[in-house]
């Protein structure tokens, strides 16, 4: 079974990085916890879908690219 939590931290950290940001800055962004944030890049979240849109939309970047493989 693919572990989807490993897959969309994976690409959260990736594209925060392009982007040029920390994770306090993406947190405050997406207005979620900076703990969270580290928890989600980590794979030891699994972030609601009101979550995963917020966190999209601070990094400008379409909500399947977190999904993506």
């Amino acid at each position: 079974m693919k572990d989807w939590c490993a897959t969309v931290g994976k690409n959260v950290r990736r594209l925060r990085k392009q982007k040029g940001m920390t994770q306090e800055e993406l947190a405050f962004a997406a207005e979620i916890d900076l703990t969270y944030v580290g928890g989600i890049e980590r794979g030891k979240r699994n972030p609601s879908l009101l979550v995963m849109a917020r966190i999209a939309e601070a990094l400008s970047a379409p909500l399947s690219r977190l999904v993506s493989e």
